[in-house]
């Protein structure tokens, strides 16, 4: 969907564009409509959370004055619930603080897609579904679609409209949910028991 890989066949279209075929400069605008958070949430050790927010608008050369950028800030910080985070460094964060850092980063360009790996991987079942309810939140508030890839079937049940179930690299089924868990299927039925 952002030209990491380029496919073996068929149609990637995002936006109404055929990925593949873009040049860098529309891949970049492309890029800016869809927000990611990695696996390992991937904040910069470096930089305060206030200068791991700030980075994506230098990254993608938006102007703004410095309050508007500390406004934008304050409200990412604001929808994970850590505005009191704002000038501390990554390793004085807890693994669910870290992970609502790096949504916050995502969503301060405020994106049309938000790309999620494994969003509650490493996290304790509690922290896991204030994690997948905070998806849904951020769903609601910002309009945003969502594509999460994850094998935790909690996060799945809160979070997911429509979840597809890939064996060996194929679209094996797809469905709601409570449609999934029904299935006798030996390749499915381990996943909802």
């Amino acid at each position: 969907m952002v030209g990491l890989l380029i496919p073996d066949s068929g149609l990637v279209e995002v936006f109404g564009k055929d990925v593949p075929k873009l040049d860098r400069d529309e891949m970049d605008h492309i890029r800016v409509k869809i927000g990611f958070l990695f696996q390992s949430s991937a904040l910069y050790d470096s930089m305060t959370v206030r200068e791991n927010l700030e980075f994506p608008l230098r990254r993608h050369w938006i102007t703004k004055t410095r309050d508007e950028v500390n406004e934008l800030v304050m409200e990412a910080l604001d929808n994970v619930g850590l505005t009191n985070a704002v000038d501390l460094m990554p390793s004085e964060l807890s693994g669910g603080m870290r992970k609502r850092i790096g949504l916050a980063r995502t969503l301060i360009l405020k994106p049309d897609i938000i790309l999620y790996d494994e969003p509650t991987t490493g996290l304790d079942p509690i922290t896991g579904r204030e994690i997948s309810k905070l998806i849904v939140d951020i769903q609601h508030k910002y309009n945003t679609s969502s594509i999460i890839i994850t094998h935790d079937m909690g996060c799945a049940r809160i979070v997911a409209n429509r979840i597809m179930v890939l064996v060996n690299g194929i679209c094996y089924a797809e469905g709601t949910f409570a449609e999934l868990e029904k299935s006798n299927d030996p390749n499915i039925k381990p996943f909802f028991e």
